[in-house]
């Protein structure tokens, strides 16, 4: 029964008392309890993003090469040859610490839809993931859940999933990132959009039965977590990768047709968004009768309906000509095609159910009057520099010891759980190449795509982390040998009503944008998750990029193995900068320093020339300097090819395990070549040894086997999970 609405009832919806005043303004009366729910989804930090856009609107969204940027389902880049890679990443980590393979799951069912509702087959998953202290218990019931539920979905759609990321830190105890990226191919002059139009037109419901799972999830991602989280499973939805594949399928054979006029999946607050959404985009009314609804539980209220947020489910404005065609291609895959309503010139949206108006309220100042907060904020004060610090281990432990680690061991137990190759266009699966690659089918053409993320930097600088975090996911692209177009973005941050934590958000903004007007490398889609934190405890900021590149022919493309035979040579200035490196946590304890500086024209240099060496045909492997520094990067080099490598410099433990930015190693096989090149380009270039042999040597200290390399890399998952 409902609940009688007032101020009190509209805190337990996550409304303040203004916004709750604000809603009795709208309304000129007190709202139904349905109206309330509405107002409470709509309005919710995590359909409104009411403390982010007014940083979001900094961020730059736009290229020649940009079709459709931020406000649409996906983000549309033209690929060439009359095609458009479609792509978006969203988070589901609070649904995924709550029932992590559930959580897991349906965020992956909802990525999806944000990509095919444009039209686009989706042709790969990506994700990067963020867990707590392995040490803890918890953490590996949420590792496992969330990795068999992207896997789970993932392959059982028929969609592979090609890279992604997962890094460990306390901060993320008790609250992990699940976010979760799709990229799918469309026609580049069939893109579909959501804006509803036509008096009079059909609204029409598709996709599987509404149940009472996922009320009020978007409220519930809105807010942080405190003791009852476990209370909170009934807002975890529940997902059906099967019927998935069938509503993609159904989907894309009416779209080849005429029949669409706007089409919107529904996501975080279900029905209520996307009819609110639509309707509100083509500047319409809309009129709903939940009594046509296909419900798979008996007595559903209105308020249940309208904020369920149940899986496999679409809102499509159709033309009425096409409506019998449309039923037919839906039952033909069985499943449920409704018409719930239809388009009018109120401008308001209407919800009738058993001859009962339910809900009544006007469009344009449920979006023109919603909260919009300029938020205080306070910088994250510079860390002091971290000044010399003493080697406690020696090189060959250290280098151990870092393969080892959770944050850089193999990731082969994930990745094994999930199918890379469905659909056979993996070109380079996780783990091959800084970057998967995914040709297109019936096309030379290839995607490069990648997520990336270094917390620990934007913790200690957000500005530079944020920064380093577009970098990465372009330099990643760059290795590969592909050109760069765009980038999606997840913002996982904490509380926005704490000053520093809104300082970080906003510094992370400055320099994601400062790196992606320096590198053409745009904004065009993204998605927003707050009050990341439990108890008062918030996680790292963590501003994770996911980026998409394009190469003519995949054939181009280059991975990290390195065979016999070879020359590396690094490219870039190395200082040896170890504030906050892996290094100087795994082998000093310590996690202080300002992260490594950028240098974004020496970056755009380097990874300019390096393109155009792997594009001539010069280099046979590249891989990027990162977490670790030079000495992982080759050692991964040298267990990817199975080749042992003889580095003929010296240096301390700074220079092999300085995260200094903007480098790259080659393998090549003529380097004087490459070095002439790189003088002609004005780029630091330097031969730091040879492929060869089944071990790593250096001068000055024992050789490290392959073997005795690979069993550190590979001990921890199996060892963890077993």
């Amino acid at each position: 029964m409902a609940q009688q609405v007032n101020q009190a009832l509209a805190k337990q919806f996550g409304l303040s008392a203004d916004e709750y005043g604000r809603v009795l303004a709208i309304m000129g009366r007190t709202p139904s309890f349905t109206e309330l729910g509405v107002f409470s989804v709509m309005w919710s930090e995590h359909c409104s993003y009411k403390s982010s856009r007014v940083w979001l609107k900094t961020l730059p969204t736009k290229a020649p090469w940009v079709i459709h940027g931020p406000g649409e389902n996906a983000g549309v880049v033209d690929i060439g040859d009359g095609l458009a890679a479609v792509f978006k990443m969203e988070s589901h980590n609070h649904p995924s610490f709550i029932e992590p393979y559930s959580g897991a799951a349906t965020g992956v069912g909802g990525i999806l839809r944000d990509v095919f509702t444009m039209g686009a087959r989706p042709v790969a998953n990506l994700n990067a993931l963020r867990f707590g202290d392995p040490k803890l218990a918890v953490t590996k019931r949420v590792v496992d859940g969330v990795v068999r539920g992207i896997g789970g979905y993932g392959n059982c759609v028929g969609v592979p999933t090609v890279g992604g990321e997962v890094n460990f830190h306390p901060a993320y105890n008790g609250n992990p990132l699940v976010n979760a990226m799709t990229v799918g191919i469309a026609d580049r002059n069939k893109i579909f959009l959501s804006a509803a139009a036509g008096i009079g037109n059909p609204v029409v419901y598709v996709g599987s039965k509404t149940g009472r799972d996922g009320i009020h999830g978007a409220t519930m991602a809105s807010t942080s977590f405190e003791k009852d989280s476990e209370e909170k499973r009934p807002t975890v939805q529940i997902g059906d990768p099967f019927v998935e594949k069938l509503l993609i399928e159904a989907c894309l054979e009416l779209m080849a047709t005429d029949a669409i006029i706007a089409i919107q999946d529904m996501g975080a607050a279900g029905l209520t968004s996307s009819s609110v959404e639509m309707a509100g985009k083509g500047d319409v009314g809309i009129e709903l009768d939940l009594d046509h609804l296909p419900q798979r539980e008996t007595e559903m209220t209105a308020y249940e309906m309208m904020l369920s947020e149940s899986q496999e489910r679409m809102l499509m404005v159709l033309r009425p000509d096409r409506q019998e065609m449309a039923r037919a291609i839906f039952a033909k895959w069985d499943l449920d095609f409704a018409v719930i309503g239809q388009l009018t010139d109120t401008g308001h949206i209407v919800v009738k159910h058993k001859g009962v108006v339910e809900a009544d309220i006007p469009l344009a100042p449920l979006a023109d009057q919603a909260p919009l907060y300029h938020r205080p904020t306070s910088e994250t004060p510079k860390p002091a520099a971290l000044g010399a610090v003493a080697d406690p281990v020696g090189l060959r432990t250290a280098l151990l010891t870092l393969l080892a680690c959770p944050d850089l061991a193999s990731r082969a137990w994930i990745w094994d759980q999930y199918d890379s190759t469905i659909g056979g266009q993996t070109v380079k699966r996780p783990g091959a190449a800084d970057a998967a690659i995914v040709r297109l089918d019936g096309h030379t053409r290839a995607l490069a795509l990648t997520t990336d993320c270094t917390p620990r930097y934007c913790q200690a600088d957000p500005e530079l982390g944020g920064m380093q975090a577009v970098v990465e996911a372009w330099r990643n692209i760059t290795a590969t040998g592909g050109k760069p177009l765009a980038i999606t973005d997840n913002m996982n941050f904490a509380n926005p009503e704490k000053p520093e934590i809104m300082g970080q958000f906003a510094a992370a903004i400055r320099g994601m944008a400062a790196a992606c007007v320096a590198l053409d490398f745009p904004v065009v889609s993204g998605n927003v998750s707050l009050y990341n934190e439990t108890e008062g405890q918030p996680i790292l900021p963590t501003p994770a990029i996911g980026g998409l590149g394009v190469l003519e022919d995949a054939a181009q493309a280059v991975g990290q193995a390195i065979a016999p035979g070879q020359t590396l040579v690094l490219i870039g200035e190395t200082a040896g900068w170890l504030g906050q490196s892996l290094w100087l946590r795994e082998i000093a304890g310590r996690e202080d320093g300002p992260p490594p500086p950028i240098d974004l024209t020496a970056e755009r240099r380097n990874g300019d020339f390096v393109r155009g060496q792997i594009l001539s045909g010069a280099v046979r492997a590249c891989h990027d300097v990162s977490d670790g520094g030079l000495l992982i990067a080759v050692a991964e080099m040298a267990l990817a090819g199975n080749t042992g490598v003889a580095l003929n410099l010296t240096g301390d433990h700074a220079f092999w395990f300085g995260e200094d930015q903007g480098r790259y190693v080659l393998a090549v096989d003529n380097a004087a070549a490459t070095l002439v090149a790189a003088t002609a380009a004005g780029v630091p270039a330097a031969i730091i040894g040879t492929a060869q042999g089944q071990g790593l040597t250096l001068p000055g200290i024992d050789p490290i086997s392959l073997t005795e390399a690979r069993a550190a890399n590979d001990r921890f998952f199996p060892a963890w999970m077993n």
